[in-house]
């Protein structure tokens, strides 16, 4: 019995040592404020800006387009022409901004040269006119000039055909294969650009570490380009063609992507990444012109969105595929200077901070012995 007794004395002191082992004395509050540290919290925090910040950007730029200045082209007679075009620019909300053109070669042209989104030509002889359009070049945006256009059309007892002399390809039937592969190439570069950074512990890069990061994004940046091109070419047959040019678009796309990611990162760590989201995804996407182009966003996204590398990267694979390559000389420029900006910010915030660490060990000594 005494056995028994010790038994059971020493079990119930085993399982006491255990839970207070177990809980440290803290409770539930003590067990939270292990959990959730300052820093996680921080980190939660900044999650939901992101967050809050995905769905204002996405719904405040898709949630009701609206037809502001979509460039159209006026082919008609000189005796009606510029009553025409003052009829069209003064229609209530400026949903149209026309110019008017010599003759229907001349529209087409600028068509074709991406300096417009439809073309008007008025037939004097009949009540039947053309509107030419290219909607491989967004079709929202030739939707929506077709729609107006229409309207005023009933309202003077005329018709309006549509001809496309661009359409997109049988397997891009809704014209945004190009924004989902530029999507598809930025949220690859800038994640393989955290892939480096967390690889390392989340540690602030060297120099010499910032320019290996930098280096690797180059051969990741072509193999994505060759993967993505493959994808949309031979594979699902959205962008047949020009498979070389989107190899090269996709590595350059790719590679600024990343270097900004590696810039961001090497800045402000952690955080650097969530910029980097907010910049590429939050903002980038929804302005990009790949849903809806520029004359049907709200003001804000309008103004932002060929600034930066999705809304430029989806005009240069469209533009490269269905229009031989025009309009896409400033969207390149775009693309080159971020790549840059980041190589630049990156090479530069590592070289400070490796500046500041010798000199805090230069200094450390002499100020020890200067006490002593």
């Amino acid at each position: 019995m005494a056995d028994a007794r010790d038994d059971g004395g020493y079990g119930a002191g085993s399982g006491s040592t255990v839970r207070a082992a177990g809980d440290g004395g803290r409770g539930f509050l003590g067990e939270v404020r292990d959990a959730v540290s300052t820093r996680s919290a921080l980190v939660m925090l900044g999650v939901l800006l992101l967050q809050l910040g995905f769905a204002l950007s996405y719904m405040g730029a898709f949630h009701a387009p609206k037809p502001h200045k979509v460039p159209i082209t006026l082919v008609a007679p000189p005796a009606v022409q510029q009553e025409l075009v003052a009829r069209l620019d003064a229609l209530p909300g400026d949903p149209l901004q026309v110019t008017p053109v010599a003759d229907r070669a001349e529209a087409r042209a600028r068509l074709l040269d991406r300096r417009t989104d439809a073309a008007l030509v008025v037939d004097p002889a009949s009540r039947t006119d053309t509107l030419l359009v290219a909607s491989a070049g967004g079709p929202s945006a030739t939707t929506a000039a077709a729609e107006i256009l229409q309207e005023v059309a009933r309202a003077e007892q005329r018709t309006i055909v549509v001809r496309d002399l661009r359409a997109p390809s049988a397997g891009d039937s809704r014209g945004l294969s190009s924004f989902y592969l530029v999507l598809s190439w930025t949220i690859g570069g800038y994640l393989a650009a955290s892939a480096l950074n967390m690889a390392a512990g989340s540690k602030k890069p060297t120099l010499r570490r910032t320019l290996v990061r930098l280096a690797a994004m180059l051969p990741y940046g072509f193999v994505s380009g060759i993967g993505g091109a493959l994808i949309v070419g031979p594979v699902l047959d959205c962008l047949p063609g020009a498979f070389w040019e989107l190899v090269g678009i996709g590595t350059l796309v790719v590679f600024a992507s990343g270097a900004v990611g590696v810039a961001l990162q090497s800045v402000a760590g952690t955080v650097g990444l969530g910029l980097t989201i907010l910049i590429f995804t939050v903002l980038g996407n929804p302005s990009s012109g790949g849903v809806y182009p520029s004359s049907l966003l709200p003001p804000f996204w309008a103004a932002i969105g060929q600034a930066l590398p999705p809304g430029a990267g989806t005009t240069v694979v469209r533009n490269t595929v269905y229009f031989d390559g025009n309009a896409t000389a400033g969207a390149l420029w775009i693309l080159g200077a971020w790549a840059f900006g980041g190589v630049a910010v990156a090479i530069l915030a590592a070289a400070l901070r490796g500046k500041r660490q010798r000199e805090a060990r230069t200094t450390g000594p002499v100020a020890a012995a200067q006490q002593q």
